[in-house]
């Protein structure tokens, strides 16, 4: 995992290591020329800009993203649930009355669209077998192991190697001119926490996500936290903005999204005083990616897609607008 940080790292570094880079350099080199690398370059430039009437101190300089559809893939399955998926099967042995109970049978036949038609309930009850009873260090080593090992379905890439190379380079760019980069997603958090810094180099606490349920107990080793077959909080769609401010305290001015689960984090980011910044990733790319919007099951783009035309986001094209989708692989 370490390889794609040093990647980006290494391709955009004369433009992070200083805010002053020259102008000849390329911040984002794998955003192809258009309106939404200009976008982002002009609010960057202005809010850093101590002579510009847009100015913003350091720390109001918090941008925000959605993690999956908008820093790696989402499909078909989100990936979080694919790590859910491989825990029941690995759990299965221990328990054969899954064979005929449901939603393991079906989550065990390893069908999308059934697993997809189980609905909420039928959902989360998987994720709450799979997320629950152990501690949470136990919990994040079983994430790492799984991200460490485990290759998609489809794409035969590591998870770790789906990731949007010029998400990557565009938060390297904000870290460079003074943002505080945080993720927030309707995924759970711990799940995020066990990567996030390898990956994306956002630390546990600028990780938001969906919570479960914890309690402290003591064992013979010490105390620890026990994770619980409940969920605490949702993070997502009006819960964003909720957790955003429970964790940042301050509205951020930069948000980033890719469906209508990101809706009203976009909407409170551009409603506060002052400059702000709102963008959307538009996948249209079946070729290198999957092409989808208003009619998907997951990453549904519809509203936010419409309101995002009207007041002017950033709407990025991801056929046309990104030269890479993914890190070179080695």
């Amino acid at each position: 995992m370490a390889t794609i940080r040093q990647l980006v790292l290494l391709t955009v570094f004369l433009s992070t290591v200083s805010c002053t880079a020259p102008s000849d350099v390329d911040p984002l080199p794998s955003w192809g020329a258009g309106s939404s690398r200009d976008s982002i370059i002009e609010f960057v430039e202005v809010v850093t800009d101590r002579s510009s009437a847009d100015y913003v101190p350091v720390d109001e300089r918090i941008a925000v993203f959605d993690n999956d559809g908008t820093l790696w893939s989402e499909q078909p399955l989100y990936f979080q649930f694919y790590y859910a998926l491989s825990q029941i099967e690995k759990a299965a042995p221990a328990h054969p009355e899954w064979l005929d109970q449901e939603p393991y049978k079906t989550a065990l036949a390893g069908n999308r669209d059934d697993i997809l038609a189980l609905g909420t309930k039928g959902l989360v009850e998987i994720i709450l077998a799979t997320h629950s009873g152990m501690t949470n260090a136990e919990f994040r080593q079983s994430v790492q192991a799984w991200i460490a090992s485990a290759e998609h379905p489809t794409t035969h890439r590591a998870y770790s190697q789906m990731v949007f190379q010029p998400m990557l380079e565009l938060m390297d760019y904000l870290r460079a001119n003074g943002f505080k980069v945080y993720i927030v997603s309707g995924g759970g958090v711990e799940f995020m926490r066990a990567f996030a810094a390898d990956i994306y180099g956002v630390p546990p606490e600028q990780t938001i996500g969906s919570e479960l349920g914890l309690e402290i107990e003591s064992t013979e080793d010490g105390l620890v936290l026990r994770r619980l077959a409940e969920i605490d909080f949702v993070n997502d769609k009006a819960g964003k903005p909720v957790g955003i401010q429970r964790a940042v305290g301050r509205r951020p001015i930069f948000a980033f999204g890719n469906s209508d689960g990101d809706l009203q984090m976009l909407q409170w980011t551009v409603a506060g005083d002052g400059p702000s910044f709102a963008g959307i990733v538009h996948h249209t790319d079946a070729d290198r990616e999957w092409a989808y919007d208003r009619e998907s099951h997951l990453g549904r783009l519809d509203k936010a897609l419409d309101e995002g035309a009207e007041r002017g986001w950033t709407i990025v094209d991801m056929r046309s607008e990104w030269s890479v989708i993914y890190p070179i692989e080695e």
